[in-house]
């Protein structure tokens, strides 16, 4: 089973308020953005977002130019039928990351909350780093998440890797500043604690 097919399982099968990575508000991703980004025309990107209550909570503080990505159609169909109206006001991308077609430098703001951490192979953190590097602008923001060292050690049957703070900066190199990171203790639906870690960098002008 390749990786869009294992998503669309996923999705297909599983109630979207279920899975481990439910969350029904993103605050701390919004936290961030609306932190550095007062800008309600900055124009966010939300990768590998699925069936994320991130594009909500953007349209709700004013933002108006945002696109969501995702492997998985159905996981974007779930956040259409949910937004009613409002999914005209978004861009929708299938693709998976690794291989989808971007345009270049159009984006302020690049935000992953639990893709990155599934790239187990060197390689292809080089291609999606490469990806983020031709889609920002120049002075571009990244927000990624992901599991941090005491995490789990998989999420939906696949491996993933751990990183702490500076594991995860180094992934993306001397071109991005680290500007914050944080940790964030996300309580799952069946009420256990996953250990996540963020950063926020901002690409070099």
């Amino acid at each position: 089973m390749n990786r869009q097919q294992h998503w669309q399982t996923i999705y297909t099968k599983k109630d979207v308020t279920k899975v481990s990575w439910f969350q029904e508000h993103a605050d701390t991703s919004l936290g961030i953005i609306q932190k550095y980004e007062l800008d309600k025309d900055t124009h966010i990107i939300d990768i590998g977002a699925g069936a994320s209550p991130l594009v909500d909570d953007l349209l709700d503080a004013g933002y108006k130019n945002i696109e969501v990505l995702d492997i998985s159609t159905q996981a974007l169909d779930i956040a259409r039928q949910r937004l009613g109206s409002r999914q005209e006001d978004i861009v929708w991308r299938t693709a998976d990351i690794l291989d989808a077609k971007l345009p270049e430098k159009s984006y302020d703001v690049w935000h992953d909350r639990a893709v990155f951490h599934f790239l187990t192979q060197p390689e292809d953190r080089e291609r999606y780093v490469n990806q983020v590097l031709a889609a920002l602008k120049p002075g571009g923001k990244v927000i990624i998440s992901t599991f941090g060292p005491d995490g789990p050690l998989q999420c939906s049957g696949l491996p993933i890797v751990r990183y702490n703070h500076d594991s995860l900066h180094n992934e993306f190199g001397t071109a991005f500043n680290l500007m914050e990171h944080g940790e964030e203790d996300h309580l799952t639906p069946d009420g256990s604690v996953q250990k996540f870690v963020y950063c926020f960098c901002k690409l070099s002008s």
